[in-house]
């Protein structure tokens, strides 16, 4: 995707050196445009902890690339399986994470200890070069339904969208953003609804960030508008990513999405979810129950940085002192809430057989 015209991707191999990592400090965004060169795993880890990248797609490709960094140091086994362990620790949500860390693992395992850091970088390589393009394919099956609302209503296409889900979570393209970027490039008068996301602000920092660098038509509003603008009628479709879904269509993404989808079917909106197969977890039935949900510091939610009147970067607290605050990272949207799931393969209904007919290999 591009930033006032220049192509990036959100994670690439520094092509002086050949083997450091460079990705972007989202959280500095969107005031400032940073890039970060990782050179160890410690760093690797610290930049998905820290959330100087996020995204369930881009922390799997950040860690795979985390673990060359680490084989560059020790390729040994003990060390190897070390530095995996601690990068899965780094959050316990996105399933992509764990799962780029055992495909790698897989192939490493195999691989003589002089050959793994060539293999690592390999494999690493394609983990990324594979999820820019399910992103694409995802953006060509999605694209249709906003080609569908304009069909059907002959004027914009109005979508609103929660978090951050595309470029800059993903490789490239995105997951819920790559339909409208598409429908962007092919000339379809498209708006997006941008919820803000308390507490970090991705949409209004990343999301905002993306589509305005893109020329994308949109808007950010505070989280709690999406009902009102579905009640009267200005939201034609809701796309979110997501960080994990059950085999049964349960959807888990940022805290909030779960009363997007509520609103949404109290008013008839349909609420997509794009996901890529990498986020679907085989494993787990009931997201509710069996989903982990990340806890994060209080500290997300009573202070907020931004840009001061005079220019400068500040962060100030927005509660009293005295009132301590909690902050579930995720939520999850039951399968009965979704309209259906776009994916690499296509479009399907959130359920375990509308998944398996897409992906049979799983039965």
């Amino acid at each position: 995707m591009k930033i006032d015209g220049t192509p990036y991707r959100s994670v690439w191999v520094d092509q002086q050196d050949g083997w450091s990592v460079r990705i972007f400090d989202q959280t500095r965004l969107p005031w400032a445009l940073d890039i970060i060169r990782l050179t160890g795993v410690n760093e690797a880890a610290h930049a998905i902890r820290s959330m100087q990248v996020r995204g369930a797609p881009l922390i799997g490709a950040v860690a795979a690339y985390g673990l060359c960094l680490a084989l560059r140091q020790d390729a040994s086994t003990a060390a190897m399986e070390r530095d995996a362990a601690m990068l899965a620790q780094t959050r316990p949500t996105a399933v992509n994470l764990r799962w780029a860390i055992d495909r790698m693992l897989t192939r490493l395992r195999n691989t003589a200890t002089g050959e793994r850091v060539r293999a690592a970088y390999e494999e690493a390589a394609t983990i990324a070069d594979e999820d820019a393009a399910m992103c694409e394919s995802i953006g060509r099956h999605g694209v249709e339904l906003i080609e569908q609302a304009a069909s059907r209503t002959g004027r914009r296409v109005n979508v609103l969208t929660h978090c951050n889900a595309g470029w800059l979570a993903t490789v490239d393209w995105g997951t819920a953003l790559a339909p409208i970027y598409m429908a962007h490039e092919r000339g379809l008068d498209v708006h997006v609804w941008v919820d803000e996301t308390r507490p970090r602000n991705q949409g209004a920092a990343l999301t905002a960030f993306e589509l305005g660098k893109h020329g994308v038509a949109h808007t950010v509003i505070a989280d709690n508008a999406g009902g009102h603008l579905m009640q009267r009628g200005k939201v034609d479709l809701v796309i979110v990513g997501t960080d994990r879904v059950t085999r049964t269509g349960d959807v888990a993404n940022k805290i909030g999405t779960y009363l997007k989808a509520l609103a949404a079917h109290d008013n008839a909106v349909p609420f997509w979810v794009a996901v890529p197969s990498s986020t679907i977890d085989w494993t787990v039935s009931d997201g509710v129950t069996e989903i982990p949900i990340e806890e994060r510091s209080g500290n997300e939610v009573t202070t907020v940085t931004g840009r001061a009147l005079d220019g400068s970067i500040a962060t100030v607290r927005i509660t009293p002192t005295s009132s301590p605050a909690a902050n579930p990272a995720f939520d999850v949207t039951p399968a009965r809430l979704v309209t259906g799931l776009v994916t690499e393969r296509g479009r399907c209904a959130a359920s375990a057989p509308g998944l398996l007919g897409l992906f049979p290999e799983q039965a």
